[in-house]
C-alpha cells in the first residue's frame, strides 16, 4: 500500500458516538475520516471531497442509507465509491438484497466486529490507494507518449528543416556558381581575344576610341560579380543578425538623383528610360549607404524585367514617413507569388525565363526596410507590371537591431 497517497473515508450516522467508535476504529497513517450525522451531511461532503470508502448506516432518520446510496450512484462524480453498510436490524436476505440494489458492496452488523471493520476497511482502502497509483501511472504514460510525439514531430520537422537548408544551400552553390561563371567567362574570352589581337600585330582594337568601350565592358563583369558576394555577405550577416544600420541625417531626394544617375547606361542598355519625381529636398534620419542599396535593388529589378518600357521612380513625404515608389512596366507578379518573392533564393518562373540573379535582392531589401522600422510592399497582376512601394520612418527606431554590431565594410558598391 502506498500510504503516500491520501485516503478519505465518509463515515454516516446519526449517532455521534457511533462515529467516534467507527473512527476509532478505522484510524491509520495517510486516511482522514469525515463525519457526517445525516444523509443531507453526507451528500455535502460528497460535493466537495474525493472519497476512498463510505460507511453509512442504513437506519437514519430522514433519508435513510439504502437512500443516500441510490442518490451516490445516480451521479457520475460518486458513483464509483464503495459503500459499506452498517445494520443493527437482521440478517434477512431480503434486506440484504435491498441494500445490494442500492448500490453496497458488503454489510457489517452491529454490534461491529472490530477485527472484521479494520480488515473490510484495509482492503477497499487498498484498492483505492492501487487504483489511484494505477491512474497515476497511466496519466504519465500518457504524458510521456504525448511528449514522445511531439519530439518525433519536433525531429520530423528539425528534419525537414535541415533537408530544406541543404537544399537551400546546393541550390545557392549551384546559383552562384552559375552567376559568376558568366561575367568570368566573358572577362576570359574578352582577354582570349585580346591576345589574338596582340598576337596577329592587329592594334586597332586598342585604338583610344574603343578603348573607353572595352574598359566599360570590363567594369560592368566586374560590377555583376562584386554584387553578387556583395548580396552573399549580406545573406550571411542576416542569419548571424549581424546587419546593421547606421542612421544619419541623410537627403533621400539627393540620393534618389544619385542612384537614377549611376544606372543611367545600364538602363540605355536595357533600352529604357529612368524617370524620377522628387521635391527638391527631403531630409531624415537612415543609413545611407543601406538605402541606396534598396533604391539601387529596385531600380535594378525594375529594368530587368521591365521588357525595355520606362521605370518611374516617385520620391514623396506622407506626414512622418518618407515613401519610394518604383514603377515598371513589365512582366508583372502573380498573386500568388507577391509575398514569396522577398524571401531568401525565391524568384518566380517568369523572372527565371527573362534575366539571372540569386533571388537575394528583394530579400535583402526588405530586411533593411525592416531594420529602420519601416514596410514594402507590391502591387502587381501578370502582363501589366510591377510597384512597389516602400515606407520609411522619417526619424530612426528608438531602438535599433544590432545597433552594437558594426558593419566592417559600410562603403559603397562600385559603380
Amino acid at each position: 500500500m502506498n500510504i503516500d497517497i491520501e485516503s478519505k473515508l465518509l463515515l454516516v450516522d446519526d449517532l455521534p458516538e457511533n462515529l467516534l467508535a467507527l473512527e476509532a476504529l478505522i484510524r491509520a497513517p495517510g486516511r482522514i475520516a469525515y463525519r457526517a450525522g445525516s444523509a443531507d451531511a453526507a451528500l455535502a461532503l460528497l460535493l466537495e471531497h474525493e472519497f476512498a470508502l463510505a460507511i453509512v448506516d442504513v437506519q437514519m432518520p430522514g433519508m435513510n442509507g439504502f437512500e443516500l446510496a441510490e442518490l451516490m450512484r445516480g451521479t457520475e462524480r460518486t458513483r464509483h465509491i464503495p459503500i459499506i453498510f452498517v445494520s443493527a436490524a437482521g440478517r434477512e436476505l431480503n434486506y440484504a438484497f435491498q441494500g445490494y440494489e442500492s448500490g453496497a458492496v458488503d454489510f457489517l452488523h452491529k454490534p461491529l466486529d472490530p477485527h472484521a471493520v479494520v480488515s473490510k476497511v484495509n482492503v477497499f482502502v487498498d484498492l483505492y490507494q492501487h487504483r489511484k497509483a494505477l491512474r497515476h501511472e497511466m496519466d504519465s504514460l500518457a504524458a510521456a507518449h504525448k511528449k514522445q510525439e511531439e519530439l518525433v514531430q519536433q525531429l520530423q520537422q528539425t528534419q525537414h528543416d535541415l533537408e530544406r537548408a541543404v537544399r537551400m544551400r546546393d541550390d545557392f552553390m549551384s546559383m552562384v556558381s552559375h552567376e559568376l561563371r558568366t561575367p568570368l567567362n566573358t572577362l576570359y574570352l574578352e582577354a582570349q581575344l585580346r591576345r589574338l589581337h596582340l598576337a596577329k600585330g592587329n592594334l586597332a582594337s586598342f585604338s583610344p576610341e574603343r578603348l573607353p568601350a572595352m574598359i566599360e565592358r570590363d567594369q560592368r563583369q566586374i560590377r555583376n560579380m562584386v554584387r553578387l558576394i556583395d548580396d552573399m555577405l549580406d545573406v550571411t550577416r542576416m542569419r548571424r543578425d549581424a546587419l546593421s544600420i547606421k542612421p544619419q541625417p541623410t537627403d533621400l531626394a539627393a540620393l534618389a538623383h544619385a542612384v537614377v544617375e549611376n544606372l543611367r547606361q545600364q538602363a540605355e542598355a536595357a533600352g529604357a528610360a529612368i524617370t524620377l519625381s522628387a521635391p527638391a529636398e527631403l531630409r531624415g534620419a537612415w543609413d545611407e549607404f543601406r538605402i541606396e542599396q534598396v533604391l539601387t535593388n529596385l531600380l535594378t529589378n525594375a529594368l530587368r524585367y521591365g521588357g525595355g518600357k520606362p521605370v518611374e521612380m516617385v520620391v514623396q513625404q506622407l506626414g512622418n514617413t518618407a515613401q519610394v515608389s518604383v514603377r515598371d512596366q513589365g512582366i508583372g507578379i502573380a498573386p500568388e507569388d507577391q509575398a514569396r518573392i522577398f524571401e531568401q533564393f525565391e524568384r518566380t518562373d517568369d523572372s527565371r525565363k527573362h534575366a539571372a540573379g540569386l533571388g537575394l535582392g528583394l530579400f535583402i531589401t526588405r530586411k533593411i526596410v525592416d531594420l529602420h522600422g519601416g514596410r514594402i510592399g507590391v502591387e502587381s497582376a501578370p502582363g501589366e507590371g510591377s510597384r512597389f512601394t516602400v515606407e520609411l520612418p522619417l526619424q530612426a527606431p528608438a531602438i535599433l537591431p544590432n545597433q552594437s554590431d558594426a558593419q566592417p565594410d559600410g562603403k559603397k558598391n562600385p559603380q
